[in-house]
């Protein structure tokens, strides 16, 4: 017999998709979540659930953590200084609105603490490069440094977050 709790589970509640999120496989048991401490639920993932997507995560924030000091070569002049505006800032202001715009929804639908201050870093460094870039170096000088520490922050949180979810070797294969 199916518990109530596993049958509400089972039962289309939700017509987006976070709603299935509630639900969830432990082995092959079907569990809830509804009925989990705070402390257990604020430890799981709900973004970066696993291994490879927190790696793949960590990867882009390498990346983009290189071209962000690749910035300090090239100042930025800004589009809201006098002049025609080049077509490549535009852009970039675009990208930027896109990219900052989905870092801060990812960190609000981000499940424990660790997920939400990292999409939460990411969204702040994009968010200084869309200043950056529609301000400039003169208006806006901490701009990059910003996006610098930012970025840095969120390797280094990004990296714990990989390595929390690394298999712990037994004692048994450990040589002395």
């Amino acid at each position: 017999m199916v518990s109530p709790r596993i049958a509400r589970c089972q039962k289309p509640r939700y017509s987006s998709v976070m709603g299935i999120t509630n639900c969830g496989k432990a082995g092959h048991a079907q569990t809830s979540t509804q009925g989990r401490n705070l402390v257990t639920a604020m430890n799981e993932f709900s973004i970066l659930s696993n291994r490879k997507r927190a790696l793949i995560a960590l990867i882009h924030s390498v990346v983009f953590l290189g071209i962000a000091m690749h910035g300090f070569a090239s100042p930025k002049a800004g589009i809201i200084v006098p002049g025609e505006a080049p077509a490549s800032d535009i852009v970039l202001i675009v990208i930027y609105l896109l990219v900052a715009s989905t870092l801060g929804w990812l960190a609000s639908i981000s499940g424990c603490a660790r997920e939400r201050i990292y999409f939460s870093l990411c969204a702040g460094s994009a968010t200084f490069g869309l200043l950056r870039t529609t301000f400039g170096d003169v208006a806006l000088p901490a701009a990059q440094y910003m996006r610098v520490i930012l970025l840095t922050s969120a390797v280094a949180l990004g990296a714990w977050i990989v390595r929390s979810f690394s298999r712990p070797v037994a004692e048994e294969v450990l040589t002395d």
